[in-house]
Parts: C-alpha cells; structure tokens; sequence
C-alpha cells in the first residue's frame, strides 16, 4: 500500500475514525499495530514475519541485557540483535550482490564457479525498519535509553505506519515515550497534518512523478549517447525528482502522524539550499545521516583521535551510507563522493578558520555545493559505470556532436520547475515551514491547499512506488 493510491485514503479514513472512537488507549495502540501490519501486509504478506522476527529478537535482547550483570552477557545479547538484523539485511538486500562479486572474483583469478540460481525477493522498508530496531537496543546498551514499558509499546515503535518502509527513521526516545499516554490530535493539529499530506503528494504526484521523471528517464534509461544540455537537464530533473519524491513521503508521513495526535521528526530542511557538504547533511535525510554520525561515526572515533582518524571515519562511514542506499557498486561511488567532498571541505575550513564569506559568495559557494551534488546524482541514478561515464562526459562537453534526446517542452519544464525548487530553498534556508505558515492569511492557504489537491486529482498518478521503497 503506497501513500499516493485510493486504497490508502481509504485505510487512512478508517485508522483516524477508529482513533476517535471512545475505546481505551491500550485498545487504539493495538488497533494501529494491527494497521500497522496490514498496510505492511498489502505488499508480501509474507515478509510479516521478518518484521515479527526482528521486533521479538529485539524486544527479547534488549530485556536479557537489562537484566544482565556482567558486561561480557551484556555485550553477547546487544551482539545478538546486531547480527540477527544485519544478518537478514544482508542476506535479502546484499545476498545477490555479494554472490555476484564473489563469482567475478573467481573469474579472475581464473576459476568458473556457478552458483545455484536462486531469486532473493528485497522486503520493503528492510533497511528502515533494521535501523529502527537497533537502535532501539544499542541505546538501552549505551545506557542512553530505557526499555519499553510493554511488549505493545515497543511493537508499535517498530511498525508505526506512517514510517515504516521509508522513515523517518525514528529512535525508541522520539517515539515509544509518546505511546505512554493517550493522544488525539487537536483540530489544528489535524488540518495541518492534512495540509502536510496534501503537500507531500503534490511533491511526490504531481512535481516528480509527472513533471520530472520522464525527462531522466530518457536520458539515463534510454540507448542514445547525451549531449551537454541533454545530461544536464535530465541530471536536474533527477535532481528535482528524488528530492520531491523523497521528502513528499517524509511529509506525507509526518502529517499522517500528525493527524493520530503523534509528532515525527523532520527529515528534510531545504537542502538545496546547503553551503557546503556538512550543511548537506544537515538537512537531507537527516534522520538517516544523524543515526549513521551517531552509531557509526563517532563509534569509529569521530574526530577525537586526530585528523587521520577522523577522515578515514568520514570515507567509512560514507561508503557505507552509499551502500545502505542500494547493493550496487554505483552507490558506493556516490557514498564514496560524498566522503570525499566532506574531507576536503572539513581541510579547507581547517585552513581558512578566519575566512567569513560575504552574501554574494555564499551564494556561490550554495550554487557550487548544488552543481556538486547532481554529479553525485547521475551515480546514485545511472545503472551501470558505463551510463554513470556516458552522462558525466556529456555533462563536461566531451560525446562530441550528438543529436538531442530531450524535446524542448521538458528542457523548458525542468528548468523552470527546478529553478523553482532551489529557489524556494534558498528562501526557506533560515526559516521553518511552520513560522510561514504561521505568518501567511488563512485565504492565501486555503487557496494554496486547494490548488495543490486539484493538481492532484488533474495528474491522476498511477500509484508508482516511492524511489526510496527500493532501498
């Protein structure tokens, strides 16, 4: 079941009905565990039971190493969820991977090895929910949480729909501490949790799925060779397209929270708008770059044990954020870009500590962080080397004269619509969406609310899948 479907206005209708009736809490939260599944269930039914596997493996491990006295059982029992979680994240997300590698690596050392076909089918949201559940257990071990004070508390942090297969990713303190007492969500809470909605499908329906994805996907799925101006703009209407998508479901999903009467955290804050590559982080999937700093950076040493350490913690942790995204060499590559660029910035700050940029030059600096970052697109995109190498040459000048693939109407399009995009950002950079909102007449949003519901409803999405449902 896809935010962007009938099927899911009308499972939403039924939860929120439900909500309000007058049942007790402990009856609402298993009511929205049982929601909880079967919005899962609506994809492979099967799959349930990794989910009930990794809440229960969890649940168990966390209460066993409450308990335990000595500091080898409690490192034995956060060990056990640590490898039950990444052991089924590997196996079903990097199985065929890591098979194909290992059968390439024989290859060349002259061995033909052919390994039994099998099809491994990636569970929706795997790597959503494994991050979720760890962290659940890493912080009770870090002693930086306390456990659930019940089995249901705990299940429904782990399957809470709004962010089950594509985040935010949310810790166990964010959100098991709101189950504690019963919350209903206000009339103000409700109407700007549906106006959140609203705005995250019209990202996703009308800005990605219809204004923006044809454009790359002539380029980067099709057989002709781009030119400059091809590579560019498909790059940009990907550019464009991911971040609606994306930040469309994390909206969407905090408001559908937002509507039950709980609070998520935002993921994404203007990123387009970002000075420099820290910034960057700052504000693209944030939950998933501050559970990677905390649980991986600073556990490789951070930036306490010299600079060496400290670079070699970025290119790690990195690489590995490129690898979480997809069992594919390409997103290594992009993880791998994306530590780069932090390691240089982090050596130019370094060196020009004193250096304060005018407005003018912040500017450039946002402008040369976003050209950047869409060369770290065309990997994160392209589905081979070979396409990744073909879209970069075209986007420096180098496939010579080749015919255009894009028609004008989306070189107007994307350029229009993109501009848009990073302009918003920029004027968003220093502010929230809620003090606009808050500062803005109540008939200018009323008019704005409905413009984007009869975009909408115009566009008629076919239900495509979010991108990051891949991952």
């Amino acid at each position: 079941m896809v935010f962007n479907s009938l099927t899911f206005i009308v499972f939403f209708a039924l939860v929120l009905v439900l909500h309000s009736m007058p049942f007790s809490w402990a009856t609402k939260k298993t009511n929205l565990l049982i929601a909880s599944y079967l919005f899962y269930a609506a994809w492979n039914p099967p799959f349930i039971i990794l989910l009930w596997l990794s809440t229960v493996v969890d649940w168990y491990a966390a209460q066993k190493l409450v308990r335990a006295q000595r500091q080898n059982a409690r490192r034995a029992w956060m060990l056990l969820s640590v490898v039950a979680n990444l052991g089924m994240l590997c196996y079903f997300k990097y199985g065929s991977f890591l098979m194909a590698n290992f059968v390439a690596l024989m290859g060349t050392l002259g061995v033909t090895y052919t390994p039994p076909a099998f099809d491994i089918v990636l569970p929706v949201g795997i790597s959503f929910y494994t991050f979720a559940t760890m962290s659940y257990t890493l912080d009770i071990y870090l002693r930086r949480a306390e456990p659930a004070r019940n089995f249901l508390d705990y299940a429904l942090f782990v399957t809470f729909f709004p962010h089950l297969v594509a985040g935010p990713i949310m810790r166990p303190t964010e959100l098991v501490p709101q189950f504690a007492e019963p919350r209903r969500a206000t009339p103000e809470m409700l109407r700007f949790g549906l106006a959140l909605m609203t705005l995250g499908m019209f990202q996703k329906v009308v800005l990605a799925d219809s204004f923006l994805a044809a454009a790359a996907e002539m380029v980067f799925d099709g057989k002709n060779i781009p030119g400059a101006l091809d590579s560019w703009v498909a790059t940009l209407a990907f550019s464009g397209q991911i971040f609606c998508d994306f930040a469309g479901y994390s909206t969407t999903a905090i408001g559908a929270a937002m509507c039950l009467g709980f609070a998520m955290p935002d993921n994404f804050r203007f990123p387009y708008a970002a000075v420099g590559f820290s910034d960057f982080w700052r504000r693209w999937h944030i939950t998933l770059s501050s559970w990677l700093r905390d649980y991986l950076y600073i556990p490789l040493g951070g930036n306490r044990h010299g600079e060496a350490r400290t670079y070699l913690a970025l290119m790690v942790t990195m690489l590995l954020g490129g690898l979480w995204h997809g069992a594919s060499w390409t997103f290594v590559v992009w993880g791998g870009l994306h530590g780069l660029y932090l390691s240089v910035e982090r050596l130019l700050r370094s060196r020009f500590a004193e250096y304060r940029p005018g407005p003018m030059m912040l500017v450039l600096l946002g402008l040369l962080t976003y050209a950047l970052v869409n060369v770290t697109w065309v990997f994160f995109r392209a589905h081979s080397f070979g396409k990744a190498w073909q879209i970069l040459s075209g986007m420096f000048g180098l496939n010579g004269d080749v015919k255009p693939i894009l028609p004008t109407v989306h070189l107007v399009m994307v350029t229009l619509i993109v501009a848009g995009l990073v302009g918003a950002h920029g004027l968003m950079r220093n502010r929230t969406l809620e003090s606009v909102v808050s500062r803005t007449p109540a008939m200018l949003l009323s008019a704005i609310w409905a413009l984007m519901l009869f975009a909408i409803v115009i566009a008629q999405g076919e239900g495509n899948a979010f991108i990051y449902f891949q991952f």
